[in-house]
Parts: structure tokens; C-alpha cells; sequence
């Protein structure tokens, strides 16, 4: 855990950030933060509840990054071009005489990027500590890491390094598609809409009217932009779980993260499954896909009056659910 390796360098590497203006680039929450309490420190996050949730309590947290901080803290990854573009990000942030602080764990690929860095500058330290590094730079020259372009795809479509399925359209998205009813209805939403594989494809339906793309990863939304470039789209960047829309909605499309970090987690696809319900009208429905292992029926049963699975194959399953039960609506976006 970064609280861990952080208290670590501290303690062993004489690591004080006290008078700094420090700069926390992807942290996984902000409870592991507590070690920089009393330090001027921000946020650098494109996830809108981590950024929202820093707001509540007071911290600068956003999805830019500006000059002008003393030390800039990098919490590495999984993926290998997503750190590189945080560590060139870091440097930028810092200038050349600012320091940056690179820590992550072993499983997340903290080694291997450190390695990559020794190619370019020598590290003050490497620490380690709670099955992960700490390491510390200081200057080197790492702009060609930055990837803040976007990447276009084999369709056309353009993505960014970060995003889930950057390299082109996931097979679990494709088979959704393959089973979405001849009729949508006018009012649609695709939530967690990524960067806009599933609302591309809705938007050649003639009978969509409006189509709400709804997403908490800015980097993700600003692809959807790209890809969706239509009067009838609307982009919310937000938390998908509790967004409501201002129309009562004929139909929800959605292919659901399941993952939080390594883990596996169903109760965020069971809490899609609730914002859907609560979204729709109710002559209105939901065709979803998911991985074939997940626990959702029970969840869309208790969510809708009427649950088919409609198709399935070796990976993946696709439910249509209509007739959502009566759900207290909260805030409209």
C-alpha cells in the first residue's frame, strides 16, 4: 500500500515532503493518503468519485495537470503505457529541479517500469516495502513518455492509453450488439459508456432520439466525444451507479465494469443494474451483457418484472429485462 512505502521512505530515505508542494497522481483512494496529512498536496484524476470525493473533504483533485510543484508522487498502474504517461506527466509537473517519487506494487508492474526508468536516470533509492517499491527521481528526460493523443483504432474509432479496451472494441461489447432488439425506443443511455464503442453503434438507429452517455473516467468520456459525434448525444462524466436523468428513459444499454483494482467485485454490475432500473419508464428495458461467471440474475429479478437471457456463449451472457419495479428516483442530472 502506498501509506505503507510512503512511511517507509520516510522513516529510511530521510523522504520529507512537509514544505512541498506535492502533487499525488493516480491514487487508488484517498483514505491511503492519510501519511501526507498536514502537507500541501492535490490530486491529479481522471475517476470522477475519487476526484468528487477529494472535493467533499477539501482537497484540490481534478483530471489536469498544471506546473509549478516541488514533488510529484506517482502511483503506479497496471497498465505499462498509462505509467510511463504518468511519469512523463510527474516531470512536467515538477520541472527539472523538482523530484518525483515513483511507488507501486509488484503485482501492478512497479519493477518493470522502474527498470525502464534506470535507462534514462540513475534513482536516488529504491525501497522495498509491502510487496511493492518506492523509488525516487530526479531529472532525466521523459516527454516522448507522455500519450495524451488519441490512438485511432483498426474501425476508425479513436481511444487513449488507460481506457478498458484501448486497442479496439472488447468481444463482450461486440456480442451486446449482436443481440440488441430491432427497437431501442427514443430516450436511451449507455452507462459506463466507455469511450463510445456501444453509443457509436446506437446512434445509427434512426428511431434514438437522445442517447445519455454516462461515464466516470474523463479520458474514456472525451473518446466517447470523438466517437459520437452527434446532436443526439449527451456526455455526463459521472458515477454511473447514482446518475439520474431528467427524462425517463425507454431503454438502457450497458456493458458493466465488474472489476475495482484485481478484484473482482459484482456489487458494482448489481449497482448498474439498480441505476438502470430507477432510469426507466415503465414500459422501458435493459439489455445488458456480462461475463458468464457473474452473480446478476437474482439482482435483475428483484429490479425487474420480466428477465430473459437472451444469448449466451463461452464468455459471455446477454439479459433483456423490462417492466422495472418502482424505484424512488433521487437527483437528476
Amino acid at each position: 500500500m502506498f501509506a505503507d512505502r510512503f512511511d517507509y521512505a520516510v522513516a529510511h530515505a530521510d523522504l520529507d515532503v512537509s514544505g512541498d508542494r506535492v502533487l499525488v497522481i493516480a491514487p487508488t483512494s484517498i483514505a491511503d493518503l492519510a501519511g501526507l496529512s498536514g502537507v500541501n498536496f492535490s490530486i491529479y484524476s481522471d475517476e470522477f468519485t475519487l476526484v468528487r470525493d477529494a472535493r467533499a473533504i477539501d482537497i484540490a483533485a481534478g483530471p489536469d495537470v498544471e506546473a509549478g510543484f516541488d514533488t510529484a508522487i506517482v502511483c503506479c498502474p497496471r497498465s505499462k503505457p498509462l505509467a510511463r504517461h504518468f511519469v512523463a506527466l510527474a516531470q512536467h509537473a515538477v520541472g527539472p529541479s523538482g523530484r518525483v517519487i515513483v511507488e507501486g506494487n509488484k503485482t501492478d508492474g512497479i519493477e518493470s517500469l522502474l527498470k525502464d526508468v534506470k535507462k534514462r536516470v540513475s534513482l536516488d533509492y529504491v525501497l522495498s516495502k509491502a510487496h511493492g517499491k518506492i523509488a525516487q527521481i530526479k531529472g532525466g528526460d521523459f516527454s516522448e513518455w507522455a500519450h495524451s493523443d488519441f490512438i485511432t483504432t483498426a474501425s476508425g474509432l479513436k481511444t487513449k492509453v488507460g481506457v478498458f479496451s484501448a486497442d479496439g472494441s472488447d468481444a463482450g461489447s461486440e456480442f451486446l450488439i449482436e443481440h440488441l432488439p430491432e427497437k431501442l425506443g427514443a430516450r436511451v443511455a449507455d452507462l459506463g459508456a466507455g469511450w463510445g464503442y456501444l453509443g457509436h453503434h446506437i446512434l445509427t438507429r434512426a428511431d434514438v432520439k437522445s442517447l445519455h452517455m454516462v461515464e466516470s473516467q474523463k479520458s474514456a468520456l472525451d473518446c466517447a466525444r470523438e466517437n459520437c459525434v452527434d446532436e443526439r448525444a449527451a456526455f455526463y462524466w459521472d458515477d454511473a451507479t447514482e446518475w439520474s436523468c431528467q427524462e425517463p428513459l425507454d431503454a438502457v444499454v450497458m456493458n458493466p465494469p465488474f472489476h475495482v483494482g484485481r478484484a473482482a467485485d459484482p456489487a458494482l454490475g448489481q449497482a448498474f443494474i439498480r441505476s438502470a432500473a430507477r432510469n426507466l419508464a415503465s414500459h422501458g428495458q435493459l439489455i445488458m451483457v456480462a461475463n458468464r461467471q457473474l452473480p446478476y440474475e437474482e439482482e435483475l429479478d428483484q429490479r425487474f418484472q420480466r428477465v430473459e437471457e437472451v444469448a449466451k456463449n463461452g464468455r459471455f451472457k446477454v439479459f433483456h429485462a423490462s417492466r422495472p419495479r418502482k424505484i424512488v428516483r433521487t437527483r437528476r442530472s
